[in-house]
Order: structure tokens, then sequence, then C-alpha cells
């Protein structure tokens, strides 16, 4: 562990790095001056302080009285960078004065000693310095590997999600913002043959890491399970029983997920659905004229056994589906009634075809309060 000494009185110095040698601490660094301490933490100005990186010093040091600039100040300033502020700071001060010692612990000092310096106060107070700044050493590097660990398996989660179709009969897109780097979200959609598409979107409770866990669970079972059973009363009861046999310890939560499930056949044109407890999705058809996706079953995983009501619905001239998860008005200010009007007013579109543009807008609203934050995402289905 380094430690850096800072005072401008040559004797202080010798009789600190004195006592530090017998007590087996080899590893110091002494510099006359404030001026010359933060050059030796590598700071090139402090008006950019912000900006310095991380310093090799384990522990300072700190004479309070100093002449071009005191501890006090000094102190300031290194709270202002990100990584020098994570280094603990002992004041070494004459002065007994009690408000002036509150003022150093204010200023970012972690403990202070007086002068005369007492070998066996010194000691004690820089072991526990020593033993903090290692703790929170590890707990940060920790942090940064969860962190980086997190990031990846962000990077593994969007790889599931489905990419964009575009045939002569249907055009299928998507736009997500999970309000983490992971997320409780997931649509998917799927060729079924003879023009049909099977296209789900889902959203587990809360969410986070296990509600990302989960939806890898649910993504991990999905093609079979669409491709198997086809039909969405019987794809949903099949996801309600893979779900539930997951048998999950924890009987203090219940863990569920909402989901809309479409089978859109371009040839008949018809679309059939399930609405598991989710928000109904949206029909704009070619005339303008909106058709609510509203019948609505429980959602998937809180029975063992589940009722679904499947709804069909059929087009002549195109149109545009809009299915959604509720972070879309949640997000929005206003009561219910006003928030889900905002929706469907901005969810008509233009020409029904996606504009990725335009939906961006809602979604990267950075006006709105980040504690109403939640994933939010919009599948969008152009019928032609």
């Amino acid at each position: 562990m380094r430690i850096l000494i800072v005072d401008d009185n040559p004797t202080n110095i010798i009789i600190i790095r004195e006592i530090l040698k017998k007590e087996k601490y080899r590893n110091t660094v002494s510099v006359s001056s404030t001026k010359e301490m933060f050059e030796r933490l590598g700071v090139r100005s402090l008006e950019r302080i912000e900006e310095c990186g991380p310093s090799d010093i384990d522990l300072i040091l700190l004479d309070m009285m100093m002449p071009d600039m005191d501890g006090l100040e000094a102190c300031r300033l290194l709270q202002r960078s990100e990584h020098l502020k994570e280094i603990p700071i002992i004041m070494v001060t004459a002065i007994g004065d009690s408000n002036k010692l509150a003022e150093a612990l204010d200023a970012g000092a972690n403990d202070f000693v007086t002068k005369p310096i007492n070998k066996v106060e010194l000691m004690a107070r820089i072991r526990t310095a020593l033993r903090l700044k290692l703790e929170k050493d590890w707990h940060r590097n920790r942090d940064q590997r969860i962190q980086e660990e997190l990031k990846l398996a962000a990077l593994v989660q969007n790889a599931v999600l489905s990419t964009p179709i575009h045939d002569q009969h249907v055009e299928i897109d998507a736009i997500y913002k999970p309000s983490n780097e992971l997320a409780g979200d997931l649509y998917a959609w799927y060729p079924l043959g003879e023009g049909r598409y099977g296209v789900i979107l889902l959203d587990m409770m809360g969410h986070g890491i296990s509600s990302s866990l989960f939806c890898m669970f649910i993504s991990s079972v999905m093609r079979d399970t669409v491709h198997n059973f086809v039909e969405p009363e019987k794809v949903i009861q099949e996801l309600n029983r893979q779900f539930n046999q997951l048998h999950i310890v924890s009987k203090l939560i219940q863990y569920y997920f909402t989901a809309i499930y479409l089978v859109v056949d371009t040839r008949r044109k018809k679309i059939d659905y399930v609405n598991a407890g989710h928000p109904p999705a949206l029909f704009y058809k070619h005339d303008g004229a909106l058709v609510k996706m509203d019948r609505i079953g429980p959602p998937v995983g809180l029975f063992d056994e589940m009722e679904v009501y499947p709804q069909t619905l059929y087009y002549e001239e195109g149109g545009h589906i809009a299915l959604y998860t509720d972070g879309l008005t949640d997000a929005q200010r206003g009561t219910l009634e006003e928030r889900q009007a905002w929706l469907e007013h901005s969810l008509k579109g233009s020409g029904h075809r996606f504009n990725r543009e335009e939906m961006n807008r809602m979604f990267f609203d950075e006006g709105l309060p980040r504690e109403r934050e939640d994933d939010k995402c919009l599948v969008w289905i152009y019928l032609k």
C-alpha cells in the first residue's frame, strides 16, 4: 500500500516516515506542498480535475496548514474527481479547534491526527483507513466485473430478438428501449409457412436480472412451442405449462408475465390472437378505423391451468397493428385515459408504414422523470 505524505515541514515528514518504516510501511512518497501533491496524483489542471484518472496512491497524510493552499481546500478539490475522492485522507493538524476538525471531515477528510504525533494513534488510524480502502477497492472491482457481465448478458439478450421482416405481404419491425442493461420485455416473430406469421410480445413482471433470466428461458422454448402448437390459445397454454415447471423456490413473489400472441394469415387476411393480461394491441385498418384487441385473459404463470380467450379479426385492404408494453404509457403524465389517448394518437402513423424516426421521439423523451422509467417496447406489423 502506497502512502503519500504532504507536509511543508521536513522534520514532520522525517518523523512520519520513520514511524511508518518501523511498522513495515516502507512504500511511502513525500511532497512539501499541495501543488506537488496534485502533480504526484496526476492532476494536470485544477480546473479540469474531474478528468483525472486513477492514482497508485492508497492513502494521503495531509497537513492542514499549508502555505499556498491549505488542506481543507485541497480536500474539496479532490472530492471533485471520481477517482481521487476514493483515496482516504487523514488530516494532520496542530489545531485543536473541534469546529475546524469538523470542517475538515465535511471537506472530505476521513480522519485526523493531532500534533505532536502519537505513534500509536497514528498507526491505528492508518490501519483503519487502509482496511476501509481495501474493502472499497474490492467492492468497486466486484461491481465493475458485474457491470461488464451485465453488458455481455445484455448483448446476448439482444441477440435473441427477431430481425425485421419485409416481404410482399407483410412487414414486421420493432423498437426497444430497456430501462437497465437487462430488461423484462421480449418480442419475437416466426414464419409459419403458407403466408402465416406468429408474432409475440411479452412483458415479464419487474425488470432487471431476474426478469431477463425468465425472458431468456421463455425465448429458449418459444420457437419449438410456436411451431409445434401454432394456434394462439395452445401456444399460450403451453408457455404457461413450461413457465410453471420452473418450480421457483421463493413463494413470496409470484412471478408471471403478460403476453399477446398473434398468428397473421396474409393469404386469408385473418388475424388470430390471444391476449394474456397484456395492454390491448391496436389494429389501425386501411380506412383509419381503430380496432382494439382488448379481449383479455389472465397473465401467464399465475395459475397452473389458465383460461384463454382466442379471438379472430379479418382485414381486406391492409393497415397496421401496434403491439406495445405498458412502459410507453406509464412514462407519460396525465390520467390513464389521457395517456391511452396520447398513445392511440401517436401510434396511428401515416400511411401505415413503420417510421422509426417518428417512433424514436416517443421512446427517448428526456423530459420524463427517471423514477417513471420502465422497459419500453413496440412491435409494428404493416399489412399490405
